[in-house]
């Protein structure tokens, strides 16, 4: 590796660590209206769509397993979402937002867009877009990477 890509790597790096301080900030104002922090609404907006095990949860956040099992629990003690039998494994259970879950992610909607709006203006559309794909291919690289 020669030092150019040592310098880029670390500038990435960095990088990514800023926004991630940043899009926490940003995410715990968002996700304040519908009583949630920013973890349980990373948690819980990871099954709007279908029930997903913990750890498939934690896989797709890209964060521990423990960590994802202790906000799952805190989520079904508040009635925020509910464990389900997953007929695929019989001790794996799958989490689902509840009624009251899923009120709480529609609180945050009027936030989360004009926020998207607000940056979209920022940055333009066709960047703000072309962001999240070189976001989405640094990590699967990294993914490719770390594999080898």
């Amino acid at each position: 590796m020669s030092r150019a890509e040592q310098d880029v790597l670390s500038r990435t790096a960095l990088g990514v660590f800023r926004l991630n301080g940043q899009f926490l900030a940003i995410s715990e104002k968002l996700a304040a209206p519908g009583g949630l922090t920013a973890a349980w609404w990373q948690v819980l907006g990871a099954v709007l769509h279908e029930p997903l095990p913990v750890a498939a949860i934690a896989r797709t956040m890209g964060i521990t397993r423990q960590s994802v099992q202790r906000i799952a629990d805190l989520l079904v003690d508040k009635g925020l979402a509910a464990y389900e039998p997953n007929p695929a494994h019989r001790r794996a259970k799958l989490l689902a937002p509840t009624a009251e879950g899923r009120a709480a992610i529609a609180k945050l909607e009027p936030g989360h867009a004009e926020f998207a709006a607000a940056l979209a203006a920022e940055l333009g559309p066709e960047a703000f877009a072309e962001t999240a794909a070189v976001l989405d291919r640094l990590s699967k690289a990294l993914e490719s990477v770390a594999k080898q």
